[in-house]
């Protein structure tokens, strides 16, 4: 029985389970084994009991009635007034690519407000977000090499109206494209997402020469930025397609296809999180889907389990 399957099987036994619950989280380090006073240094024991939706909190036997903390103290939990096993629920579809819609959630009970919805989302995303730049900045993001071939291309990541009615908010002042590489080989899609707010070659040439590895072989089409691939320094095989005349080259076989169909499959990740009024939260949502395809699918336990671990590296507890 995997992570996923273990988290299902607790949460559906009910309310009258806490304590299952909370034995559960504490062995995934989530939550604290053990506390000590702050004023007499002993170890607090977890007793029953209190006015908080988890039923236990950390009691010391000494100050019993002046020394007390919540079972959530020093964790992610910290702070929210979501029971835990609401937490668990949503953690869950958000880890297994499940649909996030506001209004099905609180119909399904796992909490009670968009708000409190909303600020959940946030702070796994965030999670998810450090996790990426620390794989960045240890420079283990790395596409392209000897066994597959890279895939460039870009595209407009825009706020749709509905029924194209309607006046147009502050989401349509933001002038912006993502610039996407994506690693094909017999294994893997590994793709590397970057908002910019020009496709000219000074941006995007860079971003390709920190990413792909020398000597890969990249395909892309005909817009002139790519044209000055060797020009700038960059040691790749490079074969374009121009798609005003073809879709796939006639001689070399080169095409895009694998990028535009992965457009599709991020912008409806980008419209499940309903994130991309403003360009930080669209920023955020490309790094949970970098996290979700470098990360996430490679973990043994799946995505729940890689989000438990990077929980634990941001968030850890006594």
């Amino acid at each position: 029985m995997n992570t996923a399957e273990k988290l299902l099987n607790i949460t559906q036994r009910g309310n009258k389970k806490k304590l299952v619950l909370i034995k559960w989280l504490q062995k995934l380090k989530l939550l604290s084994k053990k506390k000590r006073c702050s004023l007499c240094e002993r170890k607090m024991k977890m007793r029953k009991g209190g006015n908080t939706r988890d039923g236990y909190r950390w009691v010391c036997r000494r100050h019993n009635r002046f020394m007390s903390k919540s079972i959530r103290d020093g964790s992610i939990f910290s702070g929210s007034r979501s029971s835990l096993t609401s937490w668990m629920m949503f953690m869950h579809r958000f880890a297994q690519g499940l649909r996030l819609r506001q209004v099905d959630l609180i119909e399904e009970g796992v909490c009670g407000s968009s708000r409190t919805l909303s600020k959940m989302s946030k702070t796994l995303r965030r999670v998810c977000v450090q996790a990426v730049k620390h794989l960045k900045r240890r420079g283990k993001m790395r596409i392209g090499g000897r066994h597959g071939f890279v895939v460039i291309d870009e595209s407009k990541f825009c706020h749709k109206r509905k029924y194209a009615r309607g006046r147009f908010g502050a989401t349509w002042r933001r002038r912006g494209w993502v610039f996407g590489l994506l690693e094909v080989n017999q294994r893997r899609r590994r793709p590397v997402l970057k908002f910019v707010r020009r496709q000219n070659s000074e941006r995007l040439l860079p971003i390709i020469q920190r990413y792909v590895r020398p000597a890969s072989t990249i395909l892309s089409d005909s817009w002139r930025s790519y044209c000055r691939l060797r020009q700038h320094g960059c040691h790749t095989i490079h074969y374009q397609v121009n798609h005003q005349r073809f879709f796939v080259h006639p001689a070399t076989g080169a095409h895009t296809q694998h990028i535009e169909r992965s457009w599709r499959t991020f912008k409806q990740e980008v419209y499940r999180f309903r994130g991309n009024m403003t360009e930080k939260s669209l920023r955020e949502i490309l790094h949970f889907i970098e996290w979700n395809y470098w990360l996430g699918r490679q973990h043994r336990n799946g995505p729940l389990g890689r989000l438990f671990k990077d929980i634990r590296a941001i968030h850890p507890v006594q």
